[in-house]
């Protein structure tokens, strides 16, 4: 019985790994990346870096991206995919109440990946242009509805600039800061965008010179 077990357990230790689809690869090394890229930066990253996180070869890495500036390029576009999906808007395209909780969720279930696009990439002149686009179609939907709400059109362009770019930095740095009361946290960031509404359609007396 003895001699039987230890030749089961020879049989299951020497059984070849299954190899990963081309596809399954491609989003192992990509989700490798973003880990590596978000905790060292582009600059100080390599190539042979992310495939011993990987544990495969460079090779490898090659075959699927023919450099590092591809990779976190890629890398880049996962995320801006996967929060795009995640965002909850209505039928006309525009933000629910729902938004900011669906955004939350998408930063936590992908910490690595969100901090990659919105900590480390904006500081990047080459991939500057990447983040650019996403957060000019968040600010031109926040624009559409706010600019229906709010009467001059110079605050509204302030507020659906402004509310955005909070958005981002309250999850970001509630990431950094080890997500404290998560059954709360968007109910908080709602607080700081109601604040900024009322900036913006409170009438305040001016002030003599």
């Amino acid at each position: 019985m003895a001699v039987a077990n230890s030749s089961a357990q020879n049989q299951a230790t020497t059984q070849p790994k299954r190899r990963l689809s081309r596809t399954d690869r491609r989003d192992q090394i990509l989700a490798v990346a973003t880990e590596t890229f978000a905790r060292t930066g582009y600059a100080a990253t390599s190539l042979d870096e992310i495939a011993t996180q990987a544990g495969i070869s460079r090779v490898i890495v090659y075959r699927h991206f023919a450099s590092k500036t591809e990779l976190y390029r890629a890398a880049l576009k996962r995320i801006c995919d996967h929060l795009t999906a995640a965002v909850k808007v209505n039928e006309n395209g525009d933000y629910t109440n729902d938004s900011i909780d669906a955004l939350l969720h998408a930063a936590t279930n992908d910490p690595a990946g969100f901090r990659l696009l919105f900590r480390h990439a904006v500081r990047e002149p080459e991939f500057r242009s990447d983040i650019d686009a996403f957060q000019t179609t968040m600010r031109a939907t926040a624009h559409r509805q706010l600019s229906q709400v709010i009467n001059d059109p110079t605050w509204a362009t302030w507020a659906s600039t402004l509310m955005p770019q909070v958005v981002i930095d309250a999850i970001v740095i509630w990431l950094e800061t080890g997500q404290p009361d998560p059954d709360t946290a968007s109910q908080r960031i709602r607080l700081a965008t109601a604040g900024i509404f009322h900036a913006a359609t409170t009438n305040l007396p001016t002030t003599a010179t």
